[in-house]
């Protein structure tokens, strides 16, 4: 179970107990996939795990839109973040839902023929431009959009690139195979609300999904996310908070120079900003300049965390420069 990650050692889905095991058992149920490493790795933090769920069941599993245009949003914000984890999975569960053309087309870096699913795949791409849904499909949209990009950080800075051993996703019948054996649980209509009762946290809904299990999934995300400050000092926080609101969500960070403490001097700092800005330029030597006595697993996820939404709180300031459309 350890061959995933790439810093951590979770405690296997089998030992789990508690929280974690009741999050692993709605996740095999409404998921299916029972031991899914993007959640995994995030066991070390209960309230993270049960937050970072709720928002992808919530936004993505549940609700009246529709999952292939969801997963097109996803599969567009994990090509924007550089996460080949994530687009791969992205690909298999198209495949899940019958759109295996789609799937594929998305997979080859290729337009959708749909019109819809074009514009779907590019605001996931950039969500600073005009939304191409109607009001009432903002909150699962959003959430979906948002939900990926924490979780692309996540995975990108604590998982390996490859989903499946062998880098096996990469060949279509593999692709299509590991689809069609999700298709029921990918079809299945869920009631919204149930993964709420699982949270650790909570905080304010955020007006564009206020009054929905979505907005309350979201609130304890960010609740939970943001006690990775904690393990910085106070100049630091600061440090992370403002590069990432100053910056403009496309240019890379550069790896030398002001923008980025060195790691001997700042490793926190240095850690947090590149799971905000840059995750898949975390190296070793990045990890192993902070994660030492007397921090932990645990401690590592919930600054990684931090950094990650921090980058969602970026992203999520440049919904009100879009107008929904009519």
């Amino acid at each position: 179970m350890t061959k995933p990650f790439r810093y951590t050692s979770p405690v296997p889905p089998k030992s789990a107990t508690g929280v974690v095991a009741d999050v692993y058992a709605q996740m095999a149920a409404d998921f299916g996939i029972e031991r899914a490493p993007t959640f995994v790795v995030l066991s070390a933090s209960p309230p993270l795990l049960t937050a970072a769920w709720a928002l992808l069941r919530e936004s993505l599993l549940a609700g009246q839109v529709s999952r292939t245009d969801k997963e097109v949003v996803a599969a567009g914000v994990s090509l924007a973040n550089r996460c080949p984890f994530c687009v791969d999975a992205h690909t298999v569960l198209l495949h899940a839902t019958g759109d295996h053309r789609l799937a594929e087309t998305i997979a080859r870096g290729e337009q959708p023929d749909d019109p819809s699913h074009r514009r779907l795949l590019a605001w996931g791409k950039d969500m600073s431009t005009p939304q191409p849904f109607p009001p009432g499909a903002a909150p699962e949209h959003i959430g979906t959009a948002l939900s990926f990009h924490f979780i692309n950080r996540i995975v990108s800075s604590l998982l390996t690139e490859t989903m499946l051993p062998g880098g096996l996703q990469r060949i279509r019948a593999v692709r299509s195979a590991a689809g069609r054996s999700l298709s029921r649980t990918v079809r299945r209509e869920l009631v919204t609300g149930l993964s709420l009762p699982l949270l650790d946290t909570e905080g304010e809904a955020p007006a564009w999904a206020a009054g929905t299990a979505v907005g309350t999934a979201f609130g304890a995300l960010r609740t939970a996310a943001e006690l990775g400050a904690g393990l910085l000092s106070d100049e630091d926080a600061a440090l992370v908070r403002e590069s990432v609101a100053a910056w403009d969500g496309v240019t890379p960070l550069p790896l030398h120079g002001a923008d980025l403490p060195h790691r001997d001097e700042r490793p926190g700092a240095r850690l947090a900003l590149l799971a905000a800005r840059a995750p898949y330029r975390i190296t070793d030597e990045d990890v192993a300049a902070w994660l030492a006595p007397p921090f932990t697993d645990h401690c590592l996820v919930q600054l990684i965390a931090f950094g990650a939404i921090r980058a969602v709180a970026r992203v999520e300031a440049t919904l009100s420069l879009s107008a929904p459309t009519p």
